[in-house]
């Protein structure tokens, strides 16, 4: 056969191999023959082997939460950061609002002053995570990376009303040194420590 004479050919039966199946017992006394013929066979007892075999490995496959905690993908969005800049230790933050305007879930408030260096920094910044979807739009979207999603996901409250407060998610001072560059959403690229530190130390 050549070109579409063989896909045209509906005798598609000829190769099949027809398995063969016995009929289902209908009496209690074939059901029984049939239950003693696979023991026989050992049928049963391979299945119980891997069991058997898994059992005397003694591999504890358990994760024994919260002592231990398996880790997190680098793009897994937890809750959020407000990170500072690494030379000044001044929030990255500059009050655009943006975060605010693009957030799908409306969970975001800021507000914002003008210091006494002409700089526009936020003075509250909280986010509800009883409405927050973490979908990552207020990270992808900041022109400072001043916000990222870190890897904290434990974030149960017994509150329905659950708000983290910018004292909650800004990098202490004294901690700076701790402060850690996400590659997730909102995260500098690999080599940006090197462009970070050349920033001017002015703001």
């Amino acid at each position: 056969m050549s070109g579409l004479e063989q896909f045209k050919d509906r005798n598609v039966s000829q190769n099949y191999y027809k398995v063969k199946i016995e009929p289902y017992p209908k009496t209690g006394w074939e059901k029984f023959k049939r239950v003693v013929k696979r023991s026989i066979k050992l049928e049963l007892f391979v299945g119980l082997k891997i069991t058997l075999m898994e059992m005397l490995r003694f591999n504890i496959h358990t994760i024994q939460y919260p002592k231990e905690k398996l880790p997190i993908g680098p793009r897994y969005r937890a809750v959020h950061k407000l990170l500072r800049l690494l030379e000044s230790g001044t929030e990255r933050c500059i009050g655009c609002g943006l975060c605010e305007k693009i957030c799908i879930a409306n969970c975001i408030r800021i507000d914002t002053k003008v210091d006494e260096f002409g700089r526009k920094i936020p003075t509250e910044y909280t986010i509800n995570f009883g409405r927050c979807i973490f979908c990552g739009y207020c990270a992808e979207v900041c022109p400072e990376l001043a916000i990222v999603h870190g890897q904290d996901y434990e974030n149960a409250s017994e509150q329905r009303a659950h708000f983290a407060l910018k004292e909650d998610m800004l990098t202490p001072l004294d901690k700076l040194k701790e402060q850690k560059e996400y590659p997730g959403f909102g995260a500098p690229t690999p080599a940006a420590d090197k462009l970070i530190k050349k920033t001017p130390l002015a703001y």
